[in-house]
């Protein structure tokens, strides 16, 4: 069995926000027309931000999709024209308060069965403080994890986010 390309027929958009564009595209698929509904995202960064002690830096925010405040690691989406890179310091910058030397972990795709979105990984070391400026309306807590009890978080399913644990997967091989 190989793989079919699905064929965009026509796109119908039905929502066109800040962060997200919704859209609803007829496809061929083998010679059938199918439905498909796309979430259309800029894309994000995210950052394994670790400490000179080799603790990692979280934040704790609360998530309205899902109800609840999850630990993740400090992640945005890029701005027009940026960098993954850029943004990548530039969000560690504006969520917690430091830069450091970037080290490019890799890109996943965060939901591909109806989203486009890509967050580019990276961990961060040699940090050096500067100041948190959140964006207006973001509320989060900062919160340095020694590694071990990251690795009893994960373990015991109290991370859920798909991007901290991809890069905190792909970031083991530099974590002692």
């Amino acid at each position: 069995m190989s793989v079919e390309i699905e064929k965009q027929l026509s796109r119908k958009e039905i929502y066109d926000g800040h962060i997200i564009h919704v859209c609803v595209d007829q496809i061929d698929l083998a010679g059938k027309k199918k439905i498909r509904e796309v979430v259309l995202h800029s894309g994000a960064s995210a950052i394994v931000p670790v400490t000179q002690n080799g603790g990692i830096i979280f934040v704790k925010q609360y998530r309205y999709p899902v109800q609840q405040a999850l630990l993740e690691i400090p992640a945005g989406k890029m701005d027009p024209g940026e960098t993954p890179e850029d943004c990548a310091s530039r969000e560690m910058e504006e969520e917690i308060g430091y830069q450091g030397s970037l080290i490019k972990l890799g890109m996943v795709y965060t939901t591909p069965g109806f989203s486009n979105e890509a967050i580019h990984l990276y961990l961060a070391r040699d940090l050096v403080k500067t100041h948190q400026h959140l964006d207006e309306g973001e509320y989060l807590d900062i919160i340095e994890l020694p590694i071990e009890t990251v690795r009893e978080y994960v373990n015991k399913g109290l991370m859920q986010d798909a991007k901290t644990l991809s890069a905190l997967a792909i970031a083991s091989q530099y974590l002692k």
